[in-house]
């Protein structure tokens, strides 16, 4: 396709990936990333930023070179935007010749308005964003929004390929529901070796893996990693996910037994075709390029699946269905 791509391809962590973009697929045409000032915040006299800090939350900004000129009916389809990744609200300051044009100006002190405009690197003209909260959702909604004010102000080149390597994911994440960490990736993903050592049961959040996802223009095109090959470590990651030592053998032991013999350091990568076509052929849905995509009610047009299911089939699975006629008749009856 005539493209001249930049080698080698840029390199970041999770960490920086997230801290930076919001987002663990980062798109890299274009700026507007995000800053933390949650430093500065918790000093100011905004009662909303500083609660959010001392629970344990973070501010974070993003400046939009230019940005003074957004309407205030902008500012309002900005926010509405947000909410929709989880922000409760949507703070702004305009930097205008003559200072700050915002609802928020009179709780920052001069010192504190100098911090923040080196911080975010505010000029005449620009507009500055913020958003407060929890981590996940600070990343998700100005995440989010930084792709969708480059698309508003025509911020994307869309000629331009940019591939960047995403590395060192974190090994688990926790579930608030279950209460325990699961891994990330999958079980079998080689840890770092010196987290292992450092954080083991005490912190497992903190340790990174041997995952890595290549990304192009902010969608992520392939991903692997380096895989455990030997027992000890193997048996060390089912420990963590506090799988006993009946359940390991039950569930794994051909695995263990396996690695008991020896095994080479391996790993690999999986791309995905579908999403490379989707680039080649210059479409933004990947529905163009599947063989045959299904509806938005997940529906087949050519087999006109899924079909009726057929009462044997029902009785096999000892599975009973209740028609949604009969049961809305049933509680119409019983509000009578």
């Amino acid at each position: 396709i005539s493209v001249k791509v930049e080698t080698p391809f840029h390199r970041m962590t999770y960490q920086e990936s997230m801290e930076n973009y919001g987002s663990d697929a980062p798109d890299i045409r274009f700026d507007l990333k995000l800053k933390d000032i949650s430093d500065i915040a918790s000093e100011c006299e905004l009662r909303v930023f500083k609660q959010v800090v001392d629970k344990g939350g973070i501010v974070k900004a993003i400046c939009v070179p230019g940005g003074a000129d957004f309407s205030r009916k902008d500012l309002d389809d900005l926010t509405e935007f947000a909410q929709i990744y989880g922000a409760k609200g949507m703070a702004w300051i305009k930097r205008n010749p003559d200072g700050w044009q915002s609802p928020i100006g009179k709780f920052f002190t001069s010192k504190q308005k100098d911090a923040l405009e080196e911080r975010v690197g505010l000029n005449v003209g620009d507009l500055v964003l913020f958003c407060a909260d929890n981590t996940k959702v600070v990343h998700d909604a100005l995440g989010n929004l930084r792709k969708e004010i480059a698309l508003r102000r025509g911020l994307i080149n869309n000629s331009e390929y940019r591939f960047v390597w995403v590395t060192d994911f974190p090994l688990f994440e926790y579930s608030e529901t279950e209460k325990s960490f699961s891994s990330s990736h999958h079980p079998f993903t080689m840890p770092d070796i010196d987290d292992l050592e450092k954080y083991g049961e005490q912190y497992p959040e903190k340790i990174r893996s041997r995952a890595y996802d290549v990304v192009l223009n902010g969608v992520e095109i392939g991903g692997g990693s380096i895989r455990i090959h030997r027992e000890d470590i193997q048996t060390k990651i089912f420990r963590l996910l506090k799988l006993t030592d009946e359940e390991i053998e039950s569930k794994f032991g051909f695995l263990m037994k396996a690695l008991s013999y020896g095994a080479p350091p391996h790993g690999g990568i999986a791309l995905g075709f579908d999403r490379i076509m989707m680039f080649l052929l210059k479409t933004d849905s990947i529905r163009d390029v599947i063989a045959f995509p299904k509806t938005q009610k997940a529906g087949c047009l050519m087999t006109d699946a899924p079909s009726e299911v057929e009462t044997e089939q029902l009785d096999e699975l000892h599975i009973r269905v209740k028609a949604l006629a009969q049961q809305t008749e049933k509680l119409e009856l019983a509000e009578k």
